[in-house]
């Protein structure tokens, strides 16, 4: 028979899914989160509808790249969830009572990752659906095909929504790590497009290299196939299309491993 300070005990233990349902019900009632997961969604289907407007017969661009063009956006927004997330608690001075809920401290970073995770690959699903739907006209007035059968199009549209996951994966990385907002933001919109654009406009074995090692080869994933093309005949390597994704994993992996050696080494501030 247990004891009752034994059963006690295994009720108040704690748990990966008693941290989950915390974190979920901590992102949960933030208004800020429906709001950024709605603004980044209409941010993404407003970008490619603006786009659809100047699309005609005979421009060189394709269904793939003008549905998934909003990404640009989308990618902005869930980084800034991921980032809230991570830093959250060191930010707003509750980091100790988390901590002292749950002392092992990892359990905390899993849970982050896998709530943040579970809403980016929502409001990924969303923003690509949405945006699908807002440049039918655009797309049958350009003749542009849109084949959902197609391999190629059902790899766009899992790589746009596995792209933002994993932006948002490395915005918790990012946020736990630097553990400041902003410095973490900042550091991820350098990263994600100013880097990205300036090595994109000065293409070159050299920097085509470093472009393509970065997190943003993670687009990749939904590039269309003239896309991919070109970047394979560049000086840059041949990653193809998963190995882009592979590439950002990578980034993720790194990250949140050095954001859980900090939060279990170092102390809470």
């Amino acid at each position: 028979m247990t004891s009752p300070e034994v059963g006690v005990a295994q009720r108040n233990a704690v748990t990966l899914p008693r941290v989950l349902h915390a974190e979920w019900t901590k992102l949960a009632s933030l208004t800020s989160t429906t709001w950024l997961v709605v603004g980044t969604v209409v941010a993404a289907v407003a970008l490619a509808f603006g786009l659809s407007l100047f699309t005609g017969p005979g421009d060189v661009v394709t269904a793939s790249s003008l549905v998934s063009s909003g990404s640009l956006l989308a990618q902005l927004g869930v980084l800034v969830l991921g980032v809230l997330v991570g830093a959250g608690d060191f930010s707003t001075g509750t980091s100790l009572t988390t901590f002292a809920a749950v002392p092992r401290r990892l359990p905390v970073l899993v849970a982050q990752v896998l709530v943040t995770a579970a809403v980016a690959l929502v409001t990924g699903s969303a923003a690509f659906v949405a945006s699908v739907l807002v440049t039918t006209g655009a797309r049958g007035d350009a003749g542009l095909s849109w084949d959902v059968s197609d391999p190629g199009t059902s790899r766009v549209a899992a790589g746009y929504v596995l792209f933002l996951t994993g932006v948002a994966v490395l915005g918790v990385g990012s946020g736990a790590l630097l553990r400041r907002p902003t410095a973490a933001l900042t550091t991820g919109v350098v990263v994600f497009v100013v880097v990205d654009r300036v090595l994109a406009a000065n293409p070159g074995a050299v920097t085509d290299t470093v472009r393509a090692l970065l997190p943003g080869s993670g687009t990749r994933m939904f590039a269309d196939d003239p896309q991919l093309a070109a970047l394979a005949a560049g000086p840059g390597p041949d990653l193809g299309a998963w190995g882009g994704g592979l590439v950002l994993g990578g980034w993720c992996a790194v990250v949140v491993l050095l954001a859980g050696y900090r939060l279990v080494r170092r102390d809470l501030t």
